[in-house]
Parts: C-alpha cells; sequence; structure tokens
C-alpha cells in the first residue's frame, strides 16, 4: 500500500477473494479492509489518487470491476461470523 498510496496501513483483515478470468488462467485479487493508517495519500505513476465519497464513484471513470469489487468488501464486512 505504501508503494501505491503513499500510506502505513495497519491490522488489515482480509474480506475477499475474487477470481477474474485472464487470457490463459486467472487472476486473483485479495481484498482487505482497514479503517487504520498513517500518513498523507500520494499519487504514483499509477495515477492520481483522491479522496471521494462512495456514492461518487459510479460517476467516475475507473476499472471495470471496482464495483463489484468493492460490494465483495462490503458484504464481507456485513456478514456476522
Amino acid at each position: 500500500m505504501k508503494e501505491e498510496t503513499g500510506l502505513d496501513i495497519q491490522n488489515p483483515r482480509l474480506c475477499g477473494i475474487k477470481q477474474l478470468p485472464i487470457e490463459n488462467g486467472r487472476y486473483i485479487v485479495f481484498l482487505f479492509h482497514t479503517d487504520e493508517f498513517l500518513g498523507e495519500v500520494t499519487s504514483s505513476d499509477e495515477g492520481e489518487i483522491v479522496w471521494v465519497k462512495k456514492s461518487e464513484l459510479p460517476k467516475m471513470n475507473t476499472v471495470n470491476d471496482l464495483l463489484p469489487l468493492l460490494q465483495v468488501i462490503k458484504d464481507e464486512m456485513e456478514c456476522d461470523y
């Protein structure tokens, strides 16, 4: 996270795994959640990083699978294990 965002995260919790098909295989994404972090958001070569409200995400130009990935995180956080 430090390299991509400039943030040092603490106590990340695994909250989902998503498999995405790619040519000749699959791409596996491990999704983590935390609300504990230090530092200031810093953009990288990957692109500009800004804080936005969740309600603004559908209007933004993001990767195609961002909203489904966020739904996986939301569903997992609402589970009562």
